[in-house]
């Protein structure tokens, strides 16, 4: 099988498998699953995968375990620069309610 081609399915797999793990957490949280935001993530992983795999000598087990962190590590990424909602309250600094 073509080194390139294998990479990217171990890649591939590893996000799958990342996934799944993520599934399972959302359905035990009853949150609602984002399908697009899946399937990104697998794309994602394919390409990691296959860069790994290039970079390293197409080392199978790192493709893999690239496929299952480099999403993650990229999602965290993500999470960290989201907007997130600030709250402020309608009362002004230093008053004291009586």
């Amino acid at each position: 099988m073509n080194e390139i081609l294998l990479a990217a399915i171990l890649g591939g797999v590893g996000g799958l498998t990342r996934g799944v793990v993520g599934l399972l957490k959302a359905l035990s949280l009853r949150r609602k699953i984002l399908w697009g935001y899946y399937s990104i993530t697998v794309l994602i992983a394919v390409i990691i995968g296959t860069f790994v795999g290039i970079i390293f000598n197409f080392d199978t087990r790192l493709s893999l375990l690239a496929g299952y962190a480099g999403t993650d590590i990229l999602e965290g990424i993500y999470k960290s620069f989201a907007v997130q909602k600030v709250y402020v309250s309608s009362s002004p600094i230093g008053t004291k309610k009586k």
